[in-house]
């Protein structure tokens, strides 16, 4: 079951923004030496397309990682493809590899869909997280961390798991990984594949703290994204929602950035059960935000699955609505 939101449309954007989207443009060149970059091969398995593999992905900003590129069974270089970036690659292919048997399916799901006409052309680009060291500080908006006050983000830097493990293990450093995304893996991907690099074909998808780097992507770089999908995205920031000012906090930026995009499209889901029954009222007062921008239901959906739990097997199952959202042709 799943609830869609539809609102009138707003949004017009300013001769400053269009100033911005132009000098941001400009300034997206690969800093990262293509010669360094060595091809392999996978050493996942999937079932639909094929994946190319780049194991150490140098960067000035984050720490390597590795990048694997799906790629569609008729991947020619006479179409120019759409490109989905994907956080958390770990856990995107091969449940075989993946520290909890589970896996997102990605190589089935993109598979059909590209079998499809009213789809476009696309390709996945997988990112590595750093490690569970540094996911959390590596998704965490930090913008909206950076609003909430000191004292406050002492507090949140503690945070722990139901395990009683500390989240945030080091500082915030989102915006780094940003950059890393838009001036460094994209360029590479739009020099060395038969891609679309314009920001209409140019997604970035993401579950829990993926979901939240996701948003934060595309509100970053409105002229580098043009649309996220937010799956399961985690609200809370850390695993309480008591006396926490983080869902406002990212609310309130959401608030601050509606303004400054031009079709972009946004896409939020979520389920009711394990982490994901924190999510419901955060679910809403974002809607709410969302309503009154009168955002559109052609550039904004928000689903409800109930009795689905925050793993990769619910997220499996409803990847295709995401993807149809975001990659359907006009």
């Amino acid at each position: 079951m799943s609830k869609v939101f539809n609102k009138p449309i707003c949004g017009i954007i300013g001769i400053s923004l269009i100033a911005l989207s132009a000098s941001v443009s400009a300034s997206v060149s690969a800093s990262v030496s293509p010669e360094v970059i060595t091809k392999q091969q996978a050493t996942e398995t999937v079932s639909a397309g094929t994946l190319e593999l780049y194991s150490k992905f140098p960067s000035d900003y984050v720490n390597d990682r590795r990048i694997q590129v799906w790629l569609p069974e008729d991947y020619t270089n006479k179409t120019q493809y759409a490109v989905v970036y994907m956080h958390d690659g770990q856990m995107l292919f091969d449940a075989s590899v993946t520290w909890n048997g589970q896996e997102w399916m990605v190589d089935e799901v993109a598979g059909k869909l590209s079998q499809r006409d009213d789809i476009k052309p696309f390709i996945v680009v997988g990112v590595d997280n750093g490690g569970n060291h540094l996911r959390h500080s590596e998704y965490f908006p930090e913008k909206p961390f950076l609003s909430i006050a000191h004292k406050q983000r002492q507090e949140i830097m503690k945070g722990t798991r139901s395990d009683g493990d500390v989240a945030i293990k080091q500082r915030i450093f989102s915006d780094d990984y940003l950059k890393f995304l838009v001036y460094e893996l994209k360029p590479f991907i739009d020099q060395n594949y038969s891609v679309l690099s314009d920001k209409d074909n140019t997604f970035v998808v993401g579950s829990s703290m993926g979901g939240l780097i996701s948003m934060y992507a595309m509100l970053e770089y409105p002229n580098v994204f043009g649309g996220a999908g937010c799956m399961s995205t985690h609200w809370p920031g850390i695993f309480t929602v008591d006396n926490n000012p983080v869902p406002d906090a990212f609310n309130e930026y959401l608030a601050e950035n509606l303004g400054s995009v031009d079709k972009q499209k946004l896409y939020f889901d979520y389920g009711d059960k394990t982490l994901d029954k924190l999510y419901p009222p955060l679910q809403k007062k974002v809607d709410a935000t969302m309503a009154t921008f009168g955002v559109s239901g052609s550039l904004w959906q928000t689903h409800f699955f109930p009795g689905a739990n925050h793993s990769e097997q619910a997220w499996q199952k409803r990847l295709h609505i995401p993807f149809e959202f975001l990659l359907k042709k006009q």
